[in-house]
Formats: structure tokens, C-alpha cells, sequence
């Protein structure tokens, strides 16, 4: 029985272990991914600063109005990985409740396997306790008259 129980516990233990490096590697990405889209994000805010019209004689309307929209292009890239960072923050955020989750699952396995170890140990005790002494009564207590 405790073999069994042994055996299912480890199995248990094995599959919260993979279960718990998954989600780690998962929010490793989200993590990851969030820091790409700052990345993106503060790389668009560049160029808009890069594109932003200065006051010069010479420009053209026709300059002038190519700027412009490559600014507004940018503007609307910019609130789109805006809302791209939100999203993957979140997402962020429950892969890291998730993480948290397997972690609470796999030390509650190893609780179990630390109790069940203990109860085993206590049995092996207890049997040691409850055996006849050794040699029992062919070895006799003999005392010399003082």
C-alpha cells in the first residue's frame, strides 16, 4: 500500500514539476514579450521626435504635408503599441499568477511525500519497538551471588 501510494506520489510530483517549469517558461516569454513591446514603443516615440516639423525656409508644402502624415502614421503606430504593451503586461501578469499557482501545487506534493516519508519511518519505528528481543528466552539472565 505505501509502495503505491509512494509511487503515486512521485508521479504526482514529477508531473506538478514539468507543470510548474512550463509555466515558468511561460512567463519567462510574457516577460520577454513585454519588454519587446517597450522597446517598440520607445522606438516609434524616436522616430515621431525624428519626423517632428522644424521651422525652415526652404521646406516644401509637399515636404511639409509628407511629414505630416508620416507623423500621424506614427502617432497611430505609437497607440497601437500602447495598447499592445497593456496587453501583454497583462498577460504578463497571469502568467506569473500562474507560475505562482504550480509553485503553491508542487510544494503541496512535496508536503505529502514529506509526511508519507515521515508516517513510514514512524511504522519502521514503531516495528522495531514491538520486536521480541534479540535471543529471547534461550539467553537467560544470570547473576553471580554478590
Amino acid at each position: 500500500m505505501a509502495s503505491r501510494q509512494q509511487t503515486m506520489l512521485t508521479r504526482l510530483h514529477r508531473v506538478r514539476t514539468l507543470q510548474l517549469n512550463l509555466t515558468m517558461a511561460d512567463e519567462a516569454r510574457a516577460q520577454e514579450r513585454v519588454a519587446s513591446e517597450h522597446q517598440l514603443s520607445h522606438r516609434i516615440g524616436q522616430l515621431i521626435e525624428a519626423v517632428t516639423p522644424t521651422p525652415a525656409a526652404t521646406a516644401s508644402a509637399a515636404s511639409l504635408m509628407a511629414n505630416a502624415h508620416f507623423r500621424h502614421r506614427l502617432l497611430e503606430s505609437a497607440d497601437a503599441a500602447a495598447a499592445r504593451i497593456r496587453a501583454a503586461e497583462q498577460r504578463a501578469a497571469h502568467a506569473g499568477e500562474q507560475t505562482k499557482a504550480a509553485k503553491r501545487d508542487q510544494t503541496a506534493v512535496e508536503k505529502l511525500m514529506d509526511r508519507a516519508r515521515m508516517a513510514a519511518i514512524r511504522a519502521e519505528m514503531r516495528a522495531l519497538e514491538d520486536m521480541p528481543a534479540a535471543g529471547g528466552a534461550s539467553r537467560r539472565n544470570r547473576h553471580d551471588p554478590c
